[in-house]
């Protein structure tokens, strides 16, 4: 891994609410000076799940591959060609007719079976899976991404446009539906903004840092329990670099070298704490 990653420090802006529990960001981006794609997310949710990050290896007919989540879930992750997903609550949907929810491991599968974004479109209308409370983001390695959501009993596709596609709790789709207006997307593609009237190459870590001001400092809700932005992942797919940061903690830091590691073959766990 370039010595540049070993020494990242990634800065977060301070929130103090949660205003919905599960809440997400996401973003995909292309820089346009260089080409290179980045993605970057914050997992907000209960802090008593027991998260870890999951690395399985490619065999004759699956792609080597590297997801983050807890209770054998994929949360979100990438595969060995640099296909991305990621998903986030949205307000309740019908179901298209027809449709089912998916059945075990859905973003393991896809990341198992896909290596483009379109392949993961398709993998969806194959297996007939519409969510009604989530919409999923694809991105590749080809700078293709899309957010996929089903809204009244349609599915719609919203892909990336001036080389960002950004997604919290909204459906962008329809903003009618609710979590709308969202300050944690404004405050990402205004932070993304900002960056790009400098008018010069981006860094993973400035991109990284886009989404510092959406963070959500952990609160102690009625019940007893805390929530809070569990982890934040950043992935360099053009160099193929991970990082994941626990809990908001600088000194909680697990950076992967994932071509490296997709070619060591071998299955590993990594339980965060």
């Amino acid at each position: 891994m370039r010595n540049t990653l070993l020494t990242f420090t990634f800065l977060f802006g301070i929130n103090f609410t949660l205003p919905t529990l599960k809440a997400c960001s996401v973003l995909y981006y292309i820089d346009a000076k260089t080409g290179k794609i980045y993605v970057a997310n914050n997992e907000d949710i209960w802090y008593d799940v027991n998260p870890y990050i999951q690395i399985l290896p490619a065999t004759k007919s699956k792609y080597a591959r590297l997801w983050y989540g807890w209770d054998n879930f994929a949360q979100g992750g990438i595969n060995q060609a640099g296909l991305f997903f990621d998903g986030a609550v949205t307000p309740l949907q019908t179901r298209p007719a027809g449709y089912q929810e998916p059945d075990g491991n859905l973003g393991d599968e896809i990341l198992a079976n896909c290596k483009t974004v379109d392949e993961a479109i398709a993998y969806l209308e194959k297996e007939k899976i519409a969510l009604t409370n989530a919409h999923m983001m694809f991105g590749d390695s080809a700078g293709n991404a899309v957010v996929v959501e089903w809204v009244e009993g349609e599915r719609k596709l919203e892909y990336i446009k001036d080389n960002k596609l950004v997604m919290t709790n909204f459906l962008l789709s329809d903003t009618t539906k609710g979590n709308y207006p969202c300050y944690r997307h404004r405050a990402i593609t205004n932070n993304i903004d900002s960056l790009e009237r400098k008018n010069e190459a981006l860094t993973f870590l400035e991109v990284a840092n886009t989404l510092g001001s959406a963070v959500q400092i952990p609160k102690i809700y009625d019940e007893g329990r805390k929530a809070g932005t569990l982890y934040s992942t950043f992935i360099d797919i053009t160099e193929m670099e991970f990082v994941l940061i626990y809990k908001i903690d600088n000194s909680k830091v697990t950076k992967i070298d994932l071509n490296k590691e997709f070619a060591s073959g071998k299955k590993r766990k990594l339980k965060l704490e």
